[in-house]
């Protein structure tokens, strides 16, 4: 027997999750065991429930979509995200898989993609919608052009390249060790060898390094 996949649905809009869930649970294989209105309550559902996906808004009260990723992110918990939303653009997409999310779906697609979505990330796999095709093509790109105009990156270990991040985020090296798991110890380890391995020079020379190339870093 096929295990059924267990889901959250967080949307602020209670008539927009009612038609969610009766759309997701025509799919027999798969089942809404919990709804939240804002942030909080689903971070608090998840931590409670551990549902397989969580079916996310990125606008929500308090907290939203993102900071939800994130924080999941951060606390290694095993359930799956996919975004549900109106955003379109660029700068949403990017933010969502540098957060971590494993699914991006605009609101116009649910009815035709969400089922597919669900399954498609529980077994492993990253979704993003068709219609955000030429997105992902230009976020393709754009690492491509980041690997051939700032090739030392390639020397960077993957948790430099999230210290640097973080760093080009004006994160302080506290407010870094608490995103990663790591003692401030550690940053500062990471920190100093990513300065030798990109060879700079002068005070606060990572930052201003980071901070110029934030916008490339996030497709890192």
């Amino acid at each position: 027997m096929t295990p059924v996949i267990t889901v959250l649905i967080a949307d602020d809009h209670p008539i927009f999750r009612t038609g969610l869930r009766q759309v997701i649970e025509t799919d027999g294989t798969v089942r809404v065991v919990a709804e939240a209105g804002n942030g909080a309550e689903a971070l608090a559902a998840i931590e409670s429930i551990r549902p397989d996906i969580a079916v996310l808004d990125i606008d929500m009260p308090g907290r939203d979509g993102l900071d939800v990723a994130r924080d999941l992110r951060d606390r290694r918990l095993a359930t799956r995200v996919i975004f549900l939303t109106l955003h379109k653009d660029a700068w949403f997409l990017n933010a969502a898989l540098d957060a971590g999310v494993h699914g991006y779906v605009p609101k116009e697609g649910a009815v035709a993609e969400i089922a597919g979505a669900i399954r498609s990330v529980h077994a492993g796999q990253q979704y993003v919608s068709p219609l955000l095709s030429n997105l992902l093509i230009s976020r393709s790109r754009r690492a491509d052009a980041l690997a051939k105009d700032l090739p030392a990156l390639d020397a960077l270990t993957p948790t430099e390249l999230k210290v640097l991040k973080l760093v080009a985020e004006i994160k302080t090296t506290k407010e870094i060790a608490d995103a990663l798991c790591m003692s401030p110890r550690t940053v500062e380890h990471h920190r100093t060898s990513i300065v030798a391995k990109l060879d700079l020079h002068g005070s606060h020379a990572l930052t201003r390094f980071a901070v110029k190339h934030q916008s490339a870093l996030r497709n890192a």
